[in-house]
Parts: structure tokens; sequence; C-alpha cells
């Protein structure tokens, strides 16, 4: 992976907490130079091997050539004018804040070369993770080269895609964290030891996932394929499908999370 990014024009991450410090993990994982980054966060005590860090931004250097949002949504009005003097016509503005959308961000940042919206979730440290983006085209290469290490990299033309998809990727994790803990919990009832439980249903999941991944079908068909007629499988899909109430708990699910991020913008917008 070549990235744009050298020590003569650098990568500025503006917070790093757990996922900007994910995706840091991944860029120095996949090759990016240490060098070219500098991480502006009071909150942290050290920093990865060969990378600045600065308690408060940096005075009197030449703008950077990309700017990482990573910090809370609610103390960006009152930071947004000190950094805004830190960008120039060759910075890209990236923000990664929930909430906060594009026009709020282009106005913050008039100097700026551009501002794109990029939506991850804490499986990018593997590679594995979704990075959904938001901005103008003209800006699409140079963001691309800091997405693709981090796994699918999407761009949607709809800014209210962003706060759906957070709903989905962003918070999907943690959803599929409580599925498979109701999954070994489950498993526990029917007489395994807890660890045991634990251990089958990770190991389930990661299995079925990675067949779902590799597989042509949908996993729609898969579960089919796997389910023989008034077999096991069946009998328990029966319960899943039975007036498609997982289908409705999930839609809930998501939609409680996508209005989430929909207040967020509007708490955002009013400072």
């Amino acid at each position: 992976m070549t990235y744009p990014f050298d020590a003569s024009r650098p990568l500025w991450l503006i917070g790093c907490g757990n996922m900007a410090g994910a995706m840091l993990s991944r860029w120095l994982e996949t090759g990016l130079d240490p060098a070219a980054v500098t991480i502006v966060d009071p909150h942290r005590a050290e920093a990865p091997a060969g990378i600045r860090l600065l308690a408060a931004p940096p005075t009197g250097e030449a703008p950077p050539a990309a700017l990482l949002l990573g910090t809370k949504p609610q103390t960006f009005p009152a930071i947004a004018p000190q950094l805004a003097a830190l960008t120039g016509p060759q910075t890209m503005v990236v923000s990664i804040m929930a909430g906060v959308d594009a026009a709020t961000l282009s106005q913050a940042f008039p100097d700026a070369g551009g501002v794109v919206r990029l939506m991850p979730n804490l499986p990018v440290a593997l590679g594995k993770g979704v990075a959904l983006l938001f901005g103008p085209v003209k800006a699409r290469v140079r963001v691309d080269a800091l997405a693709a290490p981090l796994g699918l990299a999407l761009w949607v033309d709809d800014e209210a895609l962003i706060d759906a998809g957070t709903a989905v990727s962003g918070s999907g994790p943690a959803f599929v964290y409580r599925f498979i803990d109701a999954m070994a919990a489950g498993a526990a009832r029917l007489g395994f030891s807890s660890e045991d439980a634990a251990r089958l249903a990770l190991a389930t999941v990661e299995g079925a996932t990675a067949l779902a991944v590799r597989s042509n079908e949908s996993p729609a068909v898969l579960a089919d394929r796997v389910a023989s007629p008034r077999g096991t499988t069946r009998a328990g899909l029966d319960v899943l499908d039975a007036e498609a109430a997982i289908f409705d708990l999930v839609h809930r699910t998501l939609k409680a999370a996508a209005d989430r991020a929909v207040e967020l913008a509007a708490e955002a917008r009013k400072g």
C-alpha cells in the first residue's frame, strides 16, 4: 500500500481514541511512515514509536496533507476555529465524528482543500472493517489510500446513508457481539459449561461468517441449505422466522441507532 503522506506532507490526528487508534494501528501495520504522523490529544499519555504526540495543536507549521478529526462531536464546536487555522488548500479534512454533517464541516474549514466524512468500525484494526465515505469526487483518490487498508471502503452519494450505515456497520459489531453472547447463553442453558459455551458460539459465528464471505450465495440461501426438511436446523429457524420476528427486531435495532445518529447531528449543529 502506497500512502500519499510523508514526513514533508504530514497526517495529523486530532484526537486518537479507540476508533482513530484502530485506524492508525492498521495504517502503521500496512506501511505508513510513523514520521508522517502527529497525534494531538491531551488525554493520551503515549504514542506508537516514531509518532509525534502533542497535547495541543502546533502553531507556525505548514498545513498538513490530511487532518483526521477523531475528537468527540460535543467538543468540536469549541475547537473548530483553532483547527481551521491549521488547514490550507492542500489539506484534506477527514472526519470520523458521528453526527457532524458535511455542511457543518465545510463551514468550519473554509480554507481546506476538501472535506470527507469517513465512518469506520473497530474491525478496521484488522483490515476487516467497513469505512463508509461521503465527500466530493475530487477527494476520492487521496482518501481511498487511507480507507483501502481498513477493509471495505464504500462511498455513498447520499449523506443520509452515513447515518444509516453507521447504524449497520458502526454499531453493528456490538449487535453481533450481543447475538454471540445470547448464543453462548443458550448453549449454557442446554448444559455446556459457560467457558465451552462461549468458545462454541464464537467458533460457530467465525466459521459461518468466513463461509458466507467466500460464498457466491446469499446468507438466506446458505441458511436454507443448512436446514434439511423436518430437521434440527429447520426446527430452530422456524422459531427465528415466526412472523418475521428476527427481521423486525433487527430493523427496530438499526432504526434506533440511525435515529440517534440524526439526533447527534442536530445537537452538533446547535453547538
